[in-house]
């Protein structure tokens, strides 16, 4: 076996009124969401990003341009899935992804376990094959300021010999 590894990240600003979609779940209660072309779960285009980058497959915007209004308000986790077909199609398996989301509020850590979950089960590997962790930005910057989200990815491949 060969593995292969892959680096992912996004950001998305926030928006009073949107929705706040993160690895596939919506999160509740927050006066602001993410803006963007599809639904703007930066989770889950930071992951994509990484499978692409690990399988040598370019990257988010080649396979789902923001130019293209097939992909208007689409939902990421669907766009993930279409990305596990084509790294699946390229001859490798996933076989790991470690996420860090960089966020000042709102607290994350109790949609922990269901975002794991849809990953997961969208990349088709078990949940303890999917890590995700959430740090602040310790009120630096734009994302420290609560202007939005940041997320980086890695994602590891394996390809048969």
């Amino acid at each position: 076996m060969s593995a292969r590894t892959g680096m992912g990240y996004d950001s998305h600003r926030f928006e009073p009124g949107e929705r706040f979609i993160l690895g596939g779940v919506e999160i509740p209660d927050v006066p602001f969401g993410t803006v963007g072309h599809s639904d703007a779960d930066a989770l889950a285009h930071a992951v994509i990003d990484a499978l692409l980058g690990a399988a040598g497959l370019g990257d988010i915007g080649f396979h789902f341009p923001d130019s293209d209004e097939r992909w208007r308000d689409a939902n990421s986790i669907e766009l993930l899935a279409q990305t596990c077909t084509l790294v699946e199609e390229s001859g490798f398996s996933v076989t790991y992804v470690d996420a860090t989301v960089i966020c000042e509020a709102p607290k994350l850590g109790p949609f922990r376990d269901e975002m794991r979950a849809a990953l997961a089960l969208t990349i088709g590997v078990p949940v303890g094959s999917v890590s995700v962790k959430f740090k602040t930005n310790e009120g630096m910057g734009w994302v420290g300021r609560g202007e939005g989200i940041a997320v980086m990815a890695v994602a590891t491949l394996e390809r048969g010999s």
